[in-house]
């Protein structure tokens, strides 16, 4: 990253935008712009996060994986590997364990709404 910049993006985050060898696949500027997003983001949901915990409260863990969740939606304009951190760097600012965070599985390209299930019948004889 360009040293004439002040914002410190952390390796955590350079790691979204890099390669197997550790080059990034998008240009600095770009790279720093979507942390700033990221870290900003993080940051506006420790709110929403502890107000959850304290209405709600199934468990820290439960409340991640449904910001997370939220995130991976195509509505939420950051990419899953986004949503990852984010949810990432709001455990660590909510000193909250971090579940694993799965990636939401994919929809069936021709039945988005997932695979129909076959309507019950007698035995075939």
């Amino acid at each position: 990253m360009d040293d004439d910049n002040q914002i410190h993006v952390p390796p955590s985050f350079m790691a979204v935008y890099s390669d197997t060898r550790n080059r990034l696949t998008e240009k600095p500027a770009v790279v720093r712009t979507r942390y700033e997003l990221c870290e900003d983001l993080a940051g506006h949901l420790v709110e929403h996060a502890q107000t959850l915990y304290h209405v709600q409260a199934p468990s820290e863990a439960e409340i991640l994986r449904r910001i997370h969740a939220g995130l991976c939606s195509a509505e939420s304009g950051v990419s899953v590997a986004e949503a990852t951190w984010i949810v990432t760097r709001l455990a660590e600012m909510l000193n909250w364990p971090c579940p694993e965070l799965l990636p939401p599985p994919a929809e069936d390209p021709v039945n988005p709404a997932g695979p129909a299930e076959a309507p019950a019948t007698g035995p075939v004889h």
